[in-house]
């Protein structure tokens, strides 16, 4: 098929290298000229594991291209997805979908034949008939230009696994709508072919599929952290508990990691766009717990800070304290909401020297927090440091050798957030490690 995917950022340039690699003609748009030379040159501006290599074979075969023409995607494409940011609205809950309506009515008037317009943002629960409005009104193909929600369920670090063996398809229509529908089976033909289960439902129903899944995970975090707050006061383990509890098949081992809590740019956007429009919709009270599921996650991070100021004696003025992660999440290079640069800014805020590692978000870090200190190495990181913080389970920080760094620290003390350290090789290497959710 010839296809187009309008909005190139980490959706839109994933999804637009995996249709090539399932064998489609793929025109990406983006109005952003440098990032369609950046991805013309195979080479993606952020960091997803695969993607490079991706982007390279299909730009490099003609199989991939990008422009930031939206006429030449109109008249290139028969399916169009649209993948454009839906960042959280400044100073509010709700989701900003003015780059979508954008995105939606500039294709638009260059629709002059019969089209599926295939939405992937995640957006609020009633934004697929007002896209639909839009494209009526300013598409000259008008009532031949087909709506379609397929909601996309990518994980940062695993989007490609994520895009091209989904663990389901969901393709949302306003009614029976054959050939839209006949479209998209087609796109997907090989994915739906390896058995991945295929919901055709209505556009609400799809609108709400991504939001609902990362409330319910977010939930499933949070649950588990504030069992580690339990656990902290009464000399429990919760990372054994979460095995225990992992066990019951009706509980579920996955997403269940105790910790420092999440971040980046969908899991805490979508729980808060969720539930500002459960209140637009007067039903604000269904969700009054994921609230409380917010302020868990983002206790998690204060109760780090608390722990560091109780090691070093309460006063951090002066301290010298290293942290060990800038993403929200390993094999990423995304900042947004990150935990670790949370705590890491709070405890520059308190008066300390505090010097962060990461080994792919540290220009990302930097363009953010300039005032923070920045150390390629995870050893060099940590000379003269009062304290160590271990905030994203880097697998290159659970590699280091604890008795070296022993060796260059002021203070041999480890918090560790993520609960993914050897305590015994560190505490044999004379450390003293303490693990959030241990007593």
């Amino acid at each position: 098929m010839k296809l187009t995917v309008i909005g190139c950022g980490y959706l839109g340039a994933t999804h637009a290298a995996c249709m090539a690699e399932l064998g489609h003609d793929v025109l990406g748009m983006d109005s952003d000229r440098d990032k369609v030379q950046l991805l013309s040159s195979g080479r993606a501006p952020f960091f997803e594991p695969g993607l490079d290599d991706l982007l390279a074979q299909h730009t490099a075969s003609g199989r991939l291209r990008f422009t930031a023409s939206y006429a030449e995607a109109a008249q290139f494409g028969e399916l169009h997805f649209i993948g454009v940011g839906t960042p959280q609205q400044a100073g509010g809950s709700s989701y900003d979908l003015s780059h979508l309506f954008s995105a939606v009515r500039h294709l638009a008037t260059h629709l002059r034949r019969p089209a599926v317009v295939a939405v992937k943002s995640t957006v609020p629960v009633g934004t697929a008939p007002r896209a639909a409005e839009i494209l009526r009104e300013f598409a000259p193909a008008g009532e031949q230009i087909q709506v379609a929600w397929n909601p996309e369920f990518l994980r940062e670090s695993c989007a490609i696994e994520d895009t091209l063996r989904p663990d389901r398809l969901v393709l949302g229509f306003d009614s029976e709508q054959s050939w839209g529908e006949a479209v998209l089976r087609q796109c997907f033909a090989e994915i739906i072919a390896a058995g991945t289960p295929t919901i055709v439902t209505d556009w609400a129903t799809a609108e709400l599929a991504k939001a609902s899944a990362n409330s319910f995970l977010a939930t499933k975090i949070s649950f588990i952290n504030a069992v580690a707050e339990v656990c902290e006061s009464a000399g429990a383990d919760v990372h054994q508990l979460a095995e225990i509890l992992g066990h019951d098949v009706r509980i579920g081992r996955s997403g269940m990691r105790p910790g420092l809590g999440f971040g980046g740019g969908c899991l805490p956007k979508d729980l808060r766009g969720f539930m500002a429009r459960a209140g637009e919709l007067g039903v604000d009270q269904a969700f009054a717990f994921l609230r409380e599921v917010d302020a868990i996650n983002q206790r998690r991070r204060e109760r780090v800070v608390t722990l560091a100021r109780e090691q070093l004696g309460g006063d951090l003025a002066g301290r010298r304290i290293t942290v060990w992660g800038a993403a929200f999440k390993p094999d990423t290079d995304d900042i947004r909401d990150s935990p670790a640069l949370a705590v890491a800014q709070r405890l520059h805020e308190l008066g300390a020297t505090v010097t962060v590692t990461d080994p792919k978000a540290l220009d990302s870090a930097r363009k953010v927090r300039p005032e923070l200190d920045y150390v390629d190495d995870p050893v060099a990181a940590v000379e003269g440091a009062d304290l160590l913080l271990h905030l994203t389970e880097w697998p290159e920080f659970g590699r280091v050798d604890p008795e070296q760094l022993a060796r260059r620290v002021a203070g041999a003390t480890v918090i560790d957030g993520r609960g993914t350290l050897d305590v015994d090789a560190w505490r044999s290497a004379g450390w003293a490690v303490r693990v959030l959710g241990r007593a």
